[in-house]
């Protein structure tokens, strides 16, 4: 398999003395910060619509009999 241009480059700049500049990098590069979103605003919707929903579910109609009686 043929190396990069960028690997070339790196390993003529080791040989001649210079830093590595793999220990430049940040330790965060391996960290995939791209699946760590937020949600977006028709997920929060759902999230709501379906919060309300349960609450009705929770009723069974025995809190109004006791209302009244």
């Amino acid at each position: 398999m043929a190396k990069s241009k960028a690997k070339k480059q790196r390993e003529k700049w080791i040989r001649e003395g210079h830093l590595d500049p793999v220990m430049k990098r940040s330790p965060f590069h391996t960290l995939d910060l791209h699946t760590r979103i937020t949600k977006t605003k028709k997920d929060k919707l759902y999230q709501k619509k379906r919060k309300n929903l349960s609450r009705y579910d929770s009723e069974d109609g025995f809190l109004f009999v006791k209302g009244i009686v």
